[in-house]
Formats: structure tokens, sequence, C-alpha cells
């Protein structure tokens, strides 16, 4: 009796000792959207999440102790994801966060992590709104609005062109993408006037064609979406113009060939993600993501990924005392798949991750910007294809 007494007695110490043992997991907290309307947009972003905690648990955790992902579906509803962050940070004590997917969501988000002062990385958060009030605990990880003009303007400061007639959709985002691309050409030296505004679903360019006939317009910058780029094909064949440069930000949808053919041709748009772009470490997490979810990678992923990358390199630099963290991120470069993470440390806005540019060439995207990564030895100009004929379908 005595003998079974001390053996139990001694497993129970040894399972006690095993616990003790055990380090206490980094737990980090963040919401995705699993349900609404966002899920299938969304469901990347969750999958990229996953992929890297796997990955870093399996290496041995960040600093010997594993990570902890604790992640809850906001059902894509941005009004509810302030308290869904509160609680992460109180009843899960996660002891730092990644942001939901979305520019909303992620104001919600961010406003509670600042209040707390708990380190917020956000992935999937390109408006510049976030971080007007100058927070120190938010940062972004993904690439900004602000960033989708830079490329094509230096493609066109560096083709010797002058003037730039800048459209965009009347909406949120193409807006801020538009404003910030006036902004940048104006630093350049580059001529342009106020951003030319069009509704959703307009189908005759034939005004802003006029107003960019008497401008001279070298350049034609639209950000929007895939339909309003092939609307503005079609009148540009219409009216027989044709511009030295052609930009569309939705470009380089599949679908935009589909809606005008060849007349495609030359068109230059932005890739803010893509598997065979080369950024840091993006071979490799191509072949994990498709490993484990049997499809590859795109843009959502990407920025789940590259959000708990930058986190985690933060914690095993620096740690999880939010002040300490927080010096970290805003001083650091941390190459990601989406480029180099690196912020404005007044912000937390990111100042380094920029879309690439590709055109449309023999009907597929090629890479054109960054010059020192790109496919084809020369991009010719949009107004060197063969003539537009009225009249084509």
């Amino acid at each position: 009796m005595t003998s079974w007494i001390t053996r139990l007695a001694a497993l129970a110490t040894a399972g006690i000792g095993t616990a003790l043992a055990q380090p206490a997991p980094w737990v980090i907290g963040a919401t995705t959207s699993e349900t609404g309307v966002l899920a299938p947009l969304a469901v990347d972003y969750r999958k990229g999440l996953l992929l890297w905690e796997e990955q870093v648990n399996a290496s041995g955790g960040i600093q010997g102790r594993p990570v902890s992902l604790r992640l809850v579906d906001d059902a894509s509803e941005a009004i509810h994801v302030g308290k869904l962050y509160v609680r992460l940070m109180g009843e899960e004590k996660a002891v730092a966060l990644i942001g939901p997917y979305g520019s909303a969501a992620s104001l919600m988000a961010s406003a509670e992590a600042e209040s707390a002062r708990r380190v917020i990385v956000n992935g999937a958060a390109a408006s510049r709104a976030l971080h007007k009030r100058s927070p120190r605990y938010v940062f972004q990880a993904g690439v900004p609005y602000s960033a989708y003009g830079t490329g094509v303007l230096e493609i066109a400061k560096a083709a010797g062109y002058r003037r730039i007639f800048i459209l965009a959709r009347d909406d949120i985002a193409p807006r801020e993408m538009a404003e910030a691309a006036r902004e940048a050409a104006i630093k350049m030296g580059l001529e342009t006037g106020d951003v030319e505004l069009h509704p959703a679903g307009n189908v005759d360019f034939g005004p802003q064609v006029a107003k960019a006939r008497a401008s001279l317009a070298d350049a034609w910058l639209a950000f929007g979406e895939t339909r309003d780029a092939a609307e503005m094909v079609k009148s540009f064949r219409r009216l027989n113009y044709a511009p030295r440069l052609f930009f569309a930000r939705g470009a380089a949808d599949p679908k935009f060939i589909e809606y005008v053919g060849q007349d495609a041709e030359y068109t230059l748009a932005t890739l803010e993600y893509a598997p065979s772009l080369p950024t840091p470490g993006n071979d490799g997490f191509v072949k994990a993501y498709a490993a484990k979810w049997s499809t590859p990678p795109g843009a959502a992923a990407a920025e789940g990924y590259a959000a708990a990358t930058v986190l985690g390199e933060g914690l095993r630099r620096a740690g999880a005392e939010p002040q300490k963290l927080r010096e970290f991120l805003a001083s650091s470069a941390i190459p990601t798949v989406l480029g180099e993470f690196r912020v404005d440390p007044k912000t937390g806005e990111q100042r380094a991750s920029v879309p690439a540019v590709v055109q449309i060439i023999r009907g597929r995207p090629q890479l054109v910007w960054p010059e020192a990564s790109r496919s084809v030895a020369a991009y010719p100009q949009w107004s060197d294809r063969r003539p537009l004929q009225a009249g084509r379908r």
C-alpha cells in the first residue's frame, strides 16, 4: 500500500515538474473575418497567420517560448472589433496584437490598442487615416495606399514625361492613392492638376479625355477598379486617343484583358503581391503555404504573414514590454514577403514597402519596376501600340 502511494506521489511530482518546466507561451491576439461579407477575401489572411505560427513553433518558438495565436471571428463587423480587442488584451492576456482585415476594423482595433498602450501591427490596413494622430503603439506592415503611385511616377520621370493626368474613382481608397500620387508628382517636379474624380460605374470618359488632351498630358494615371480601366480604354478607342503612358491600378486583373482584348497591351498596373515577386523570403513562403493549404498564396495571405513576421521579430529582439517593443519597431528595418518594413517613427506609417509595377505584354503582366527586378528588357510606350480601331468590341 505504501509503495503504491509512494509511486503515485512520485508521478504527481514529476507531472508538476514537467508542467513547471514548460515555458509560458507568447499570447498574440487578433480578430479575423471568418464569417460575413469580408470572409471570402479575408480567409487567406487567417491562413497566413496560422502558417507563421506553425513555422515559428516548429523552429523552437521565440526566445525558447512557443507562440499561441488567439484568433476571434469579428464576423466582418467593424463596429464590434474594438470590444473584441479589449477582450483579447484582458481575458485572453495577449501581450501584443495583430490587426484585423481592412482599414475600418483596424481603426477600431488600433484605438483600443493605443488606449491600452499595447503594440498592434496592422497587416491589412492600407489607409493613412490610422496614423493621422501620430499613435505610438500602432504600426503598418502592409503596402499603404499612399505608395500606389510610386513606381509609375518613377517610370514616367525616367522616360522624360513631364505632364501627368491623374484620375480616381470617387471612393475612399482610390482617392487616397490618387492624392498621394499627385503630392509625389509635384515633389518630383512633374506637372499635374487636381485629381479628376469619376463615379463608380462610369462608362463615358470623353470629358476626361478632352481635359487630358487640352493639358497635353504625357501620362494618364488612373486609380480605380478593373472595370473602370476597361471603360477608359473603350473611350480612348472611340475618341482615337492614346497617351504615351497609360496606367490603371486594377489592370493586372485577368478580367481587364477579357474586357478589352488586344487593346490591353502595354498597359501599366500595380501588383502589391504575387508568388513570383522577388521579395525577401517569398520563395519559402510560397512553397510552405502551398504545401499546407494546397493553393498558392494571394495578397491577403502575404499581408497576414508579413504582419506576424514583423511582430515576431520585435518580440524576439525586444520582448513584450510595450515601450521597448514599440521603440524597436519604430526604429527597425525588417524584411518581409511584402518588401521591407520600415515606418515613420512618429506615426508608425509604412515608408518602405511599395507595389511592383507590371505591364501587359502579350496578354500577361510582366514585371517592369523596380528596375532591378524587371522581367523584360524595357517597357514600350502605350501609344506605340498599333492604332486603336474604332468599332472594335
